[in-house]
């Protein structure tokens, strides 16, 4: 299929590992109106650096891409030069790209695989494996997992098994609920079957808890949890040709068949662990963010994290996350510093969050060493 002409010129879909099996693009002029998409090809991406402008928004799988056509006799009537801006982005991304790629991680294997444990578990999941066959196993309870479950669901098939690693369902949300965890894209574009469930999100950007309990209400309007292996690893999938099946291992134990098997497994489950000598050294506690330790911080998803009151805290990294977590962090300390790897030129920012207890104002300085961010009290600067 096409995509230019397939679909609005406002709306295109551009898969991060660059093909989509299967997405949804909403319209930007007609909300309630949906263009299904198949096989987009990897091609688009080559096509897409030519468009003048790009606005980006993060789906579940997809990177939706929304562009304004603009001619020549348009594009000089602006106050600046499109080619001109197009390649300060393309610098700024060669700034953060690195030939070592993954490589520059740790992997959080052997004696760092305790950054890996599931601290959300709320009660046993132990079972006897299984080794019966199903006619649709699909590997993964993320939105993809849900989403392919709900329409396969609608569609007539009941006979449908969902492996999830975490205990239950939401993907990268189920992992990710440190406090101030939320989606910076808009809720009625990001959250999956609204419609489908009555339901109207609370915020235009939802915070995590609201994003699990969505994906719970999908598993559960769709009888998803029915047949579902929660808490449960894949680690080996085999295609049959002598008996035309797959046949699926997991760390439980299970040794099962299907006849169709569905990848809808992502990277946003597994902790990326800077690549800096001494983790291991440390004899201060240490966690993940994505494994967020309430039982140490105490607290919840909006903060209140009193188990820090008398403890100093150093927070690696600056992005998305921590912009998120740290005013909750700095809620019960006098200082809480952050650090980055790559600092802007020297600069001063005050910035002001809404938190549960009130404005929370911080200051951002950064410099040719690191970035700093100190959070004296939910009321000063």
């Amino acid at each position: 299929m096409d995509l230019a002409r397939s679909c609005k010129p406002e709306a295109f879909v551009l898969l991060a590992q660059g093909k989509v099996t299967s997405s949804t693009v909403l319209s930007r002029r007609t909300r309630n109106r949906s263009l299904q998409l198949n096989q987009i090809h990897a091609d688009l991406g080559n096509r897409l650096l030519n468009v003048p402008f790009l606005l980006c928004s993060t789906q579940a799988h997809a990177l939706i891409l929304r562009t304004v056509p603009m001619d020549a006799e348009r594009a000089a009537k602006l106050p600046f030069d499109p080619d001109t801006l197009r390649e300060k982005y393309r610098l700024e991304r060669d700034k953060r790209m690195r030939a070592d790629g993954n490589a520059q991680y740790i992997e959080v294997v052997g004696d760092y695989a305790n950054y890996i444990d599931d601290p959300y578990i709320e009660e046993s999941t132990e079972r006897e494996p299984y080794t019966d066959h199903t006619q649709i196993i699909i590997i993964g309870g993320g939105f993809g997992g849900l989403l392919t479950g709900a329409r396969l669901k609608e569609a007539g098939f009941d006979d449908i098994r969902l492996i999830e690693k975490g205990s239950d369902f939401g993907g990268t949300w189920y992992w990710n609920r440190y406090p101030g965890a939320a989606c910076d894209t808009e809720a009625y574009i990001y959250l999956p079957l609204c419609e489908e469930l009555g339901y109207v999100p609370k915020n235009k950007y939802a915070f995590a808890p609201e994003i699990l309990s969505h994906s719970k209400h999908i598993a559960e309007h769709f009888d998803l949890y029915q047949n579902a292996c929660l808490a449960t690893q894949v680690v080996d999938v085999t295609w049959e040709e002598e008996n035309a099946r797959w046949r699926v291992k997991t760390d439980r134990g299970d040794d099962m068949t299907c006849q169709f098997l569905v990848m809808s497994n992502g990277p946003l489950n597994r902790p990326k662990l800077p690549g800096i000598p001494g983790i291991l050294d440390f004899k201060g506690h240490t966690f993940h963010t994505s494994r967020w330790d309430y039982g140490y911080t105490g607290g919840s998803s909006e903060g209140n994290l009193t188990g820090l009151a008398d403890k100093r805290v150093a927070v690696i990294g600056t992005g998305a996350t921590a912009v998120q977590c740290i005013p909750h962090v700095g809620e019960q300390q006098s200082t809480s510093t952050s650090f980055s790897e790559r600092p802007l030129p020297s600069t001063f920012e005050t910035t002001e969050q809404r938190t549960p207890s009130g404005p929370l104002r911080s200051r951002r300085v950064g410099n040719a060493t690191g970035w700093r961010i100190s959070m004296p009290s939910p009321q000063g600067v």
